[in-house]
């Protein structure tokens, strides 16, 4: 069996057991209520990229409970997406989802698409993303390869500790054969093996006595081999310019009026540093300056009088 191939036997013997697995074990999330709807399903999806459910739930729920609905959002200026956002980290997913919101309002009469291709059209929407919303929002047939998913593919299928650092093309072939025949199915199958991989396939700890294809995981069967592939990429935080980025949008999201930047200047001692992340947030969009050194979240309010 070459690398990221399954064998024609592989699909069957995986399927039940994972599905019947996830149907006993899955986690009560708001965004998998029917309640949700599409439009919850988009901003989980959104929201859930690079970050932990346990930090995703409380700005999930108030997102929703402000803007219920892509018109919602699209109504507010860009700037309180990014204020809503608080500390998830990532804040250009802020704008991205405002944009798509503002799409969905404009071109498809504030309905999220149900079609595969329009998704994708959609701003700020990738290939996961569509296929994510096309399968848990409306049960549709597609791979949805997350980081949690192509891990699980890699031991299970591969017999690699860990996938590849980018998703490759010999991984969307693996995916799209271990898919279930049936769009309910599929659905329900993508769900499943992304549960089994963030609650038992983990990447530090894997609790392997839980899993329900520990019998028939090919990593197991090769003696559970170390990784001996690229490096892992590890992401760091202290003293980067995602931190002072990060200090520098939480005073802007505090304040209700523009801040001068003499008040942005005490959040970090390096001037260059500072000046190099404001800069970059300027240039993403996730702040606006105006005349006189004031800066605010992007339309969020007026502009400061003139001095």
């Amino acid at each position: 069996m070459t690398a990221m191939t399954a064998p024609p036997e592989t699909p069957a013997l995986l399927h039940d057991p994972v599905i019947d697995w996830f149907g006993a074990h899955a986690r009560d999330l708001p965004w998998r209520r029917p309640e949700a709807g599409p439009w919850g399903v988009m901003v989980s999806e959104f929201m859930l990229q690079q970050t932990p459910v346990s930090r995703v739930l409380p700005v999930y729920e108030q997102w929703l409970a402000r803007w219920p609905r892509p018109a919602d959002l699209a109504a507010e200026p860009p700037g309180e997406a990014v204020r809503a956002w608080g500390r998830l980290g990532y804040p250009r997913r802020a704008l991205r989802l405002h944009a798509a919101a503002s799409a969905i309002t404009e071109l498809h009469g504030g309905e999220v698409p149900h079609d595969h291709a329009r998704l994708l059209a959609l701003p700020g929407v990738g290939e996961y993303t569509a296929a994510a919303v096309a399968s848990f929002a409306y049960g549709q047939r597609h791979a949805v390869l997350d980081t949690n998913v192509r891990r699980v593919f890699a031991r299970a299928v591969s017999g690699a500790q860990y996938p590849p650092n980018a998703t490759t093309a010999a991984e969307r072939k693996l995916a799209r054969a271990l898919l279930p025949d049936s769009e309910p199915v599929a659905a329900r199958w993508a769900a499943a093996t992304m549960e089994l991989g963030a609650l038992v396939c983990t990447a530090r700890t894997p609790d392997c006595a839980r899993c329900p294809i520990a019998d028939r995981c090919a990593w197991r069967a090769a003696g559970s081999p170390e990784h001996d592939g690229p490096p892992r990429r590890t992401q760091s935080y202290a003293g980067t310019d995602r931190q002072v980025r990060g200090k520098l949008l939480a005073v802007l999201r505090e304040a209700i009026d523009p801040v001068p930047q003499a008040v942005l200047d005490t959040v970090w001692d390096e001037p260059v540093q500072r000046a190099r992340a404001l800069d970059g947030l300027v240039a993403d969009g996730l702040v606006e300056p105006l005349a006189g050194g004031w800066y605010r979240l992007p339309l969020s309010t007026p502009a400061p009088p003139a001095q």
